[in-house]
């Protein structure tokens, strides 16, 4: 067995950067974009008005009269420029008149026709934002997984367009005779196939593409079979192996077809049947069957691979915490315990769910982090420091 560290940098080793290329703004959230992004304007592109109110000149003060000569909206400028005892009702988010250098919010006012008295206890705010406030052309936003609130900002840049990295196309494979699909009728021997889909779910909230292909049975002509519809993906997934040992068939039918392997198992719990290699050129990784190691291995490395192929961050990025309560010593396998956090004096506190089997997928719908018990680690108290893994 290899350790978890060595087994993130082969499978890393295997996720080769995928190529770029350009989609519409309306098409680029949850994508990763490879190259800067330059503003093509200044935002605002003028000075515009930050409140409903009336623009006018400096100096002004309480009882002040103004004659109001026109109106500035958004999207509807006033041509012609403010004078002494000149005023323009505007409204915000509207191209500051030329001569205005302040504007008086409407709360402020006394309006009669098309005179204005100023209140006492004015408002000192200009209530103008400058132009270019919030960026000016040329500025940029550096490569990143794009979010909604970088998807505005793109657009207010004027960009139409970004470059990003082709989407990965992920095939799932499903594999056991004992799985039957969600509302099929199982025999008495049989168990619903539920890790594919929330690798399925995974997959596609990490900006990827997921294929699910049909379940393959534990025969070498039906695994064959289901691979050869994997033909175009980026990245293969198998999950769970044969009825004679996880993985034992996938691992002797991948290499009959010429599958290079790069390690098989891991010292880590749940997930230590954790297979990965390359066939026909293209990155095969083959999961635990068990759910939640099947998730928790998907959360540790399949993740990972999805980044890396799209020029992201690959590494997982742990947290720390304070032991909310007391736990028993570690074995050899570092142990990623399901874990629930709570608020605590600076650091959150963690306390791991009581029970940790492997197949309790309700108790991993419960977490909200998973614990991470180094190998060999000691006993540790309440208050100890640990690190952990948001989920």
């Amino acid at each position: 067995m290899i350790s978890v560290e060595e087994a993130l940098a082969r499978v890393l080793a295997l996720a080769d950067r995928l190529p770029d290329e350009t989609v519409p703004l309306a098409l680029a959230a949850g994508r990763s974009m490879t190259r800067a992004a330059i503003a093509r304007r200044d935002q605002p592109p003028f000075p515009a008005a930050a409140m409903d109110g009336y623009a006018l000149a400096d100096p002004a003060r309480p009882g002040d009269r103004f004659t109001v000569i026109g109106v500035a909206a958004a999207g509807h400028v006033f041509e012609g420029a403010v004078g002494t005892g000149q005023a323009v009702r505007i409204f915000t988010g509207a191209p500051v008149p030329a001569g205005a250098n302040r504007i008086i919010i409407q709360e402020d006012v006394d309006a009669q026709a098309d005179v204005i008295l100023l209140k006492d206890g004015l408002d000192s705010g200009t209530h103008i934002r400058p132009l270019g406030q919030d960026f000016r052309a040329g500025d940029s936003l550096p490569p990143r997984r794009l979010r909604a609130n970088d998807i505005a900002l793109l657009a207010a840049m004027n960009l139409p367009g970004v470059t990003v990295a082709r989407r990965p196309v992920v095939a799932l494979i499903p594999t056991g005779d004992e799985l039957v699909m969600p509302g099929e009728n199982p025999r008495a021997d049989q168990i619903i196939a539920s890790n594919a889909f929330a690798l399925k779910a995974m997959i596609e909230a990490e900006g990827a593409e997921a294929r699910l292909l049909p379940i393959a049975r534990d025969t070498v002509a039906d695994l064959t079979t289901v691979l050869g519809l994997a033909e175009g993906a980026d990245l293969v997934v198998t999950i769970g192996g044969a009825s004679v040992g996880d993985h034992d068939l996938v691992a002797r039918v991948a290499e009959s077809l010429g599958m290079e392997r790069a390690f098989y198992k891991i010292a880590m719990r749940p997930g230590k049947p954790l297979m990965a290699g390359r066939l026909r050129g293209v990155p095969l990784l083959g999961l635990p069957g068990n759910p939640v190691s099947a998730i928790v291995c998907g959360h540790l490395f399949l993740l990972p691979m999805l980044r890396a192929m799209q020029g992201l961050p690959a590494s997982p990025v742990t947290r720390r915490a304070l032991l909310a309560e007391a736990v028993g010593a570690n074995g050899p396998r570092i142990h990623y315990m399901r874990a629930r956090l709570s608020a605590g004096p600076g650091l959150p506190l963690i306390a791991p769910f009581d029970r940790q089997d492997s197949a309790l997928l309700r108790i991993l719908t419960e977490a909200d982090a998973l614990l991470i018990r180094p190998v060999d680690d000691p006993a540790r108290t309440a208050g100890d420091e640990l690190e952990y893994l948001p989920l």
